[in-house]
């Protein structure tokens, strides 16, 4: 399935480039680079559950794992695995219980046939925060690589959090309240702002 790149994504490196000095140094460092969809539900929540709370490299590797053990990963390949074969590739087995649960649930047809273009971003979170595992911060990353809604800011997130610090206050600890004052300058465009920050922590682009 070949990646699907954000329609807004030129406008709004423009914008951030033009009103922020720091995003133009990152946008300049990481040009032709963009944020991409796989263009599937499933597999964007699959690979959240697997990276929460954990490294990039930690998670793809975690993935790689998976996809060599039981081939495209979907709500059937999944609920057809053992805990045992689902441990090995360096799952939890919270995590387990979670991909158990998402699995079943597409399997039946509830969130498979979900409009989720048609929801607003609160409405969309509501929903994924319903099934177990699933977060504010999983249900974010949905908006941002499933879905590439334009002004999603995951302010609990610890790398977006490290980026901040490290490009706007020379590694200073800030509090949320401080991460969400900067943010305001990004707006509408914060999907974006997020995705360079990140770029600017790891040696290849967060993709879920």
């Amino acid at each position: 399935m070949s990646a699907i790149h954000p329609y807004y994504w030129n406008r709004a490196s423009k914008e951030l480039s033009r009103n922020d000095p720091v995003m133009a140094r990152l946008i300049r460092q990481y040009k032709g680079e963009a944020l991409f969809s796989r263009g599937d539900a499933f597999v964007t929540l699959v690979r959240s559950i697997v990276g929460q709370q954990i490294s990039v490299k930690a998670a793809d590797s975690i993935w790689m794992k998976m996809v060599q053990g039981i081939g495209p990963v979907t709500a059937h390949s999944v609920l057809s695995q053992d805990e045992a074969l689902l441990r090995s590739y360096g799952l939890s087995g919270q995590k387990i219980a979670y991909l158990k649960h998402l699995s079943l649930e597409f399997h039946e047809g509830k969130f498979g046939a979900m409009a989720w273009e048609e929801l607003e971003d609160e409405h969309v979170i509501r929903e994924l925060v319903s099934l177990r595992g699933i977060g504010t911060w999983t249900a974010e990353m949905f908006l941002i690589f499933h879905l590439m809604r334009p002004d999603v800011f995951p302010v609990a997130d610890i790398g977006l959090r490290k980026a901040v610090e490290k490009h706007y206050r020379d590694s200073e600890t800030m509090n949320l309240a401080e991460l969400e004052k900067i943010s305001e300058a990004w707006r509408p465009w914060r999907t974006v702002a997020t995705w360079y920050l990140w770029r600017s922590l790891d040696p290849v682009p967060v993709a879920y």
